[in-house]
């Protein structure tokens, strides 16, 4: 199997949202990939420019960052041209996508579908790298940028960051060394799409916790009904744990609960909901369990504490307003 380390840069609407097209806000006008095998080696590469049809001027702070401007763009390829090129390059052996980040695969879709070509097979699983570098190499989960990592690993820096074909060279320079042996198992599912019903959901227990994305609700009260959803299984054995904390609501779109297994301890589950788009109010729900510990317990705890002394806070200033 090969591994398809890509990178996207994209543009918007100079004019704020007053000139932003709906179905696209974000245009893709460079295509940047690599081709690594099993050994980490880069074996075949893939660049394209990509000829903007919607955001025809940059952006400013677009600008900023590239290394070309609009008059190389208009000898870029048509988007259609440019993406089923990058496709077919990807085969015809067996692969897998790996991005620095979620958002290249999101909006790589995204494109693909303004231009109604073909979907990408559903689910589409994928290496985010950013994620495994910060789990395995930093304690600090905020969001990692490339140029860190490749810091961290003394990466020679050749050339400059922000053209696709560089960072997707520079991120699988990252992935080798970083050199995780299980790699395999730290995929992730990309939830630009999400199953329709429930016979498409989603439950997988890989790499220490356990991932479970559902189908639509037609809200998130009648999510939190589904027993599939809340229910807290630990993510080593599968077993069902005793519930020390029951699902809370932490933001307005995510709940959290703590549940302790027999064997593994503690573990924490935790519910995201996302809307589904279009003209109602459907969601779907991402769900993850991990392990944890008393420490976790007690924040977890401390935060809920907190949660409630505010709400508390704003019904007093709520009531004193009204009187």
């Amino acid at each position: 199997m090969n591994y398809i380390v890509f990178d996207l840069e994209w543009n918007q609407s100079a004019f704020g949202r007053s000139g932003e097209h709906p179905r696209m806000p974000f245009e893709i006008i460079e295509i940047g990939a690599v081709k690594v095998n099993e050994k980490y080696e880069i074996i075949s590469e893939f660049s394209s420019l990509i000829k903007p049809k919607i955001y025809k001027k940059l952006h400013n702070s677009i600008r900023a960052m590239l290394n070309y401007d609009e008059n190389e763009l208009k000898n870029g390829k048509p988007f259609q041209e440019a993406c089923t090129e990058f496709l077919k390059w990807c085969g015809p052996e067996e692969y897998v996508f790996c991005t620095w980040g979620s958002t290249d695969l999101f909006y790589l879709q995204n494109n693909m579908d303004f231009y109604y070509m073909n979907k990408l097979p559903f689910p589409v699983k994928y290496y985010n790298l950013q994620q495994v570098y910060a789990d395995r190499f930093t304690d600090d989960q905020a969001i990692s940028k490339l140029e860190k990592a490749v810091q961290y690993f003394d990466i020679e820096v050749d050339e400059p960051f922000h053209a696709a074909i560089n960072d997707a060279r520079y991120t699988a320079k990252v992935m080798a060394a970083m050199n995780q042996k299980d790699i395999l198992e730290l995929y992730s599912y990309d939830l630009y799409r999400h199953p329709k019903k429930k016979e498409e959901e989603i439950a997988d227990y890989h790499a220490g916790f356990f991932e479970f994305i559902s189908k639509e609700f037609s809200c998130k009260r009648d999510a939190l009904l589904d027993k599939d959803l809340i229910a807290l299984n630990c993510c080593k054995c599968k077993k069902k744990t005793s519930k020390k904390m029951k699902w809370f609501q932490v933001t307005q779109n995510t709940s959290m609960a703590v549940g302790r297994c027999w064997y593994h301890g503690y573990v924490i589950g935790k519910i995201k909901f996302k809307s589904c788009g279009g003209s109602d109010d459907n969601v779907f729900a991402y769900k993850k369990v991990t392990l944890s510990d008393k420490s976790g317990l007690e924040e977890l705890k401390k935060k809920q504490e907190d949660i409630r002394e505010k709400r508390k806070q704003k019904r007093h200033e709520k009531n004193s307003s009204a009187e």
